[in-house]
């Protein structure tokens, strides 16, 4: 478990991060989240030890981390976006020579590490020919090597192409089973697709920390539908306005679509209201193209919070 109780941090008269609190337990795989500047970095470095906070605590599974700073960080593994790893060593060298440096036996540390890291392919080639996806994937075995309770990954899937990013996805997905674990990231679809809960910081305090579906109705449950239909839009609109349910709406031509017009149906709630609107404009004779409905998402709950603080 990691507890962040009231941690400021000051450099000279800037104070980086304001009075933040959050505790995260065993099993959960949570975002951390916040524009650059906002105080993300800094918490991220609070928490693994590299800078002591000005102000309050944190603490390792109990363990306070500026007072048993060897103990509590023998529970933390941490993955820095751009990992210093060995180009000229290979990598099977590379992490029997971690494994030595974390008194773990190599012959039986790193062929468990291979595996779950997905190494196989890569094991006698030097770090240095590797792909950036497999050089994170090396981060991570190294991050994993003494089988911390608390992992923390910043920005994991930078750079790495689609096929890459749901492998190291699959690979924390599994590994938050059984430990603590904190993704520092601005992929805000990574967070959703990954995480169950969310932390954003924003000017150096804490203005969210919520489940990921709590999040998203935090600013409202107010949703928009997206009709595309050919006919007179302006009559399809009126048609639209009436259904109960419905906020507002407005029309335009559909980009690209020559003879289409896209009606803006604002919702009041978050119900599926497309099957009425669907059933309206059918039965007033407008032929019907697409209907797509979009709720909150989280980079709309991420601006929101973030913007002008």
């Amino acid at each position: 478990m990691i507890e962040v109780s009231h941690v400021s941090r000051n450099f000279g008269d800037f104070r980086a991060v304001n009075d933040v609190s959050f505790s995260i337990p065993t099993g959960q795989i949570v975002g951390l989240l916040g524009p650059n500047g906002a105080g993300k970095t800094t918490t991220m470095r609070m928490i693994t030890g590299f800078l002591a906070p000005s102000a309050g605590s944190v603490k390792i599974d109990g363990i306070d981390i500026t007072e048993n700073p060897v103990e509590a960080k023998r529970k933390i593994g941490y993955m820095p976006e751009s990992a210093p790893l060995y180009g000229e060593m290979i990598v099977e060298d590379y992490l029997r020579y971690i494994a030595g440096i974390y008194g773990q036996n190599p012959e039986e540390k790193v062929p468990l590490l291979c595996k779950e890291c997905g190494l196989k392919e890569v094991m006698s080639k030097n770090i240095s020919e590797l792909s950036r996806g497999n050089r994170q994937r090396v981060a991570l075995a190294h991050a994993l090597m003494n089988d911390p309770e608390i992992l923390i990954l910043d920005e994991p899937t930078s750079g790495l192409d689609p096929n890459q990013v749901e492998d190291v996805r699959s690979i924390i997905r599994e590994i938050g089973k059984t430990r603590t674990v904190i993704v520092s990231t601005h992929i805000l679809s990574e967070v959703e697709t990954i995480c169950s809960r969310a932390i954003i910081i924003s000017g150096g305090k804490l203005v969210a920390d919520s489940s990921i579906e709590e999040l998203k109705n935090s600013i409202g449950t107010s949703s928009t539908v997206y009709i595309t239909v050919g006919g007179d839009g302006n009559k399809a609109c009126e048609l639209v306005k009436s259904i109960n349910g419905v906020a507002g709406v407005t029309v335009g031509p559909k980009e690209g679509e020559a003879n289409l017009s896209e009606l803006v149906v604002s919702v009041n709630g978050d119900a599926e209201i497309r099957p009425v609107i669907i059933k309206k404009l059918v039965e007033g004779g407008f032929d019907l193209y697409e209907a797509a409905h979009n709720k909150n998402t989280l980079e709309d709950v991420f601006h929101t919070l973030t913007e002008a603080k």
